[in-house]
């Protein structure tokens, strides 16, 4: 499949003169905002904004960084959230020559108004098939805009062969020998890896049996995945290790797992819109929210095996209201469809209609 070449990059930080401007709030604070305006002073050329909290947004990062400090090229880093996004006004900065959008394309327009306020070249990247109807037309598109859409390559591993190339490119013209690969060997086979599980989870293909243990074992990680707030986050990402998170990922698993099964033996059936969408089996689950997926899963074997939907309904009080969550390990299922429907649904539990607040739709297992 050929890919369309547009140009749009994500944010990361490599000028030390910058990084400390960045305080301990993130996204579009006061503090993000001096960063923009030093960077404005400084005619820094080049900009980076990665998605967040997106595992791929920040591995791409790190890549930006590493290209940016090594070959000692000015650069600003940014988390680019959508709960508090950046507007385009925000990166008018005189001498910008390029903006790179990584694991994400901006809201709709933003690229393109970027490129008509500051002229820079924006280099994106993006793995979702969603971002289709982004792309411009043939004769509508700019020509500093260079488009990286892969729907069968992660964004993160798309812009390591990027950046990777680039920097051999570089070296090779310097004729500089003293280092040939972005990575060193120490941390090049490690890191490798860990993209290896984050593809095989962005795209959703679950092929290794170890990437949903490496999933829950890197959860824990994405409260620090802002480089504005956590100054360390290159480093640490350098030193993930995947045996580690999988082996943690194991543990919590199999702690929900065994917490799951302590609420099996209180279930009961559901009728789902009145049992218009069928009957699947639920259980209540007050003060236990956190367990609702794999308690969901569990359900959902169960339901199928008593000859109902292999559906499994988790309902419980969150902020005085009763919400119920609805999973499923049948991939021909899809109770979104549901969720979307009954967003404030009634269901018969235990032979009485009870009104639910919220609906909240399921997430692929």
């Amino acid at each position: 499949m050929a890919l369309t070449r547009i140009t749009i990059w994500r944010t990361i930080t490599s000028s030390a003169s910058i990084a400390p401007l960045l305080g301990a709030r993130g996204f579009r604070s006061d503090a993000a905002l001096d960063a923009i305006a030093k960077a404005r002073e400084e005619k820094v050329p080049n900009m980076v904004l990665y998605n967040y909290p997106s595992f791929s947004g920040a591995f791409s990062s790190l890549f930006a960084h590493l290209f940016h400090s090594r070959l000692k090229l000015p650069c600003l880093i940014l988390p680019f959230s959508s709960v508090v996004p950046f507007r385009v006004e925000d990166f008018y900065v005189e001498g910008l020559e390029r903006c790179y959008l990584l694991d994400f394309l901006g809201p709709k327009g933003f690229a393109d108004k970027l490129l008509q306020r500051s002229m820079c070249e924006v280099i994106a990247f993006d793995h979702r098939k969603s971002v289709s109807s982004q792309i411009p037309s043939p004769e509508d598109f700019p020509q500093n805009l260079s488009l990286h859409v892969d729907p069968e390559k992660s964004s993160s591993r798309a812009v390591y062969s990027y950046f990777s190339e680039k920097f051999a490119d570089v070296i090779s013209h310097d004729n500089k020998e003293v280092v040939t690969s972005l990575l060193n060997s120490e941390d090049q086979g490690r890191v490798e890896t860990i993209l290896q599980y984050i593809e095989d989870i962005d795209l959703r293909k679950w092929r290794s049996p170890d990437s949903r243990a490496f999933s829950v074992g890197l959860g824990e990680w994405r409260s620090k995945l802002n480089c504005s707030t956590n100054h360390y986050m290159f480093e640490q990402l350098l030193g993930i290790n995947s045996a580690e998170l999988i082996a943690k990922g194991n543990v919590k698993i199999s702690s929900c797992q065994n917490a799951a099964s302590k609420l099996l033996d209180k279930v009961f059936k559901v009728h789902l819109g009145r049992g218009f969408y069928g009957e699947c089996l639920g259980v209540r689950a007050d003060g236990n929210s956190n367990l609702s997926g794999e308690i969901g899963k569990q359900l959902s074997v169960k339901s199928a095996a008593a000859g109902l939907r292999p559906i499994g309904a988790v309902i419980y009080m969150q902020r005085n209201n009763l919400k119920m969550c609805l999973r499923s390990t049948d991939s021909a299922t899809d109770t979104s469809e549901i969720a979307k429907v009954f967003l404030a649904a009634n269901i018969m539990i235990l032979g009485t209609y009870t009104h639910i607040l919220c609906c909240e739709r399921s997430k692929k297992l």
